[in-house]
């Protein structure tokens, strides 16, 4: 698995505007739909008011190529612009390893 962290940044609650647009125009379930994807959700980081964060899974690379491959990209880019949202990314690879009974003394499941 192969998940995103993109933090999208704007003035006057521009980011939040953007993912609610991408939520109410139907982009974020046709992305969820998309074959390879795990998952898409965004969350308000609750000290930043001006950034929201998308978490976004992949079951691949080649299912992340597909997506930046397909039409929706251009929908994302032209929502960007109109927002005028900056991108900070990271990119993380699932090491696919079982937490640790250390880890697990931490959970409550």
């Amino acid at each position: 698995m192969i998940t995103v962290n993109l933090y999208y940044t704007g003035t006057n609650g521009s980011a939040r505007a953007f993912a609610e647009e991408m939520v109410q125009s139907g982009a974020v379930a046709a992305i969820r739909a998309e074959d390879g994807n795990v998952r898409y959700e965004y969350f308000f980081p609750m000290d930043d008011p001006e950034t929201v964060l998308l978490i976004d899974r992949w079951r691949d690379q080649a299912a992340i190529d597909a997506h930046h491959d397909s039409p929706m990209m251009a929908k994302i880019a032209a929502l960007r612009e109109k927002y005028d949202l900056h991108m900070k990314v990271e990119r993380f690879v699932s090491d696919d390893s079982a937490l640790s009974e250390k880890d697990m003394k931490f959970i409550k499941e």
